[in-house]
């Protein structure tokens, strides 16, 4: 038995209003909120099916308050692709929910690097369905 990616933590200032953004970014919805710890959980809508569902499960994000500022470039992000428009068309509804373009040196790659409100990098790739 091998382990299983079931949760990716983000440290933020606004645990709240990151989930916000990737929500929308995802398609996700909160799935707990627990104020006096300042974190906030998303995850996938609800799917009929249970642990009976076949398939991969998307791993949930955990946004957690904490008082230090993002510093350096991330070595860990998420990658997106866009699963019902091509990818200029993603860039720019990114965009639109405040997404921000950022170079972090990668030329003419085939992927568009963002960073999310909070300055997390991130890339948006070709249409990749899984």
């Amino acid at each position: 038995m091998a382990a299983k990616f079931t949760e990716l933590a983000i440290d933020c200032a606004d645990p709240v209003g990151l989930a916000r953004f990737w929500c929308s970014v995802l398609d996700y919805e909160v799935l707990g909120e627990e104020a006096e710890e300042g974190v906030v959980t998303i995850g996938p809508p609800a799917a009929g099916g249970g642990a009976d569902r076949p398939g991969p499960v998307a791993p949930v994000l955990a946004f957690a308050r904490v008082p230090e500022g993002k510093t350096a470039k991330n070595r860990l992000h998420i990658d997106v692709s866009p699963s019902d428009r091509d990818q200029g068309d993603e860039v720019r509804r990114l965009l639109g929910l405040g997404a921000r373009r950022v170079d972090v040196g990668q030329g003419d790659a085939s992927w568009v690097v963002l960073t999310d409100p909070e300055g997390n990098e991130f890339c948006v790739l070709r249409d990749r369905r899984p």
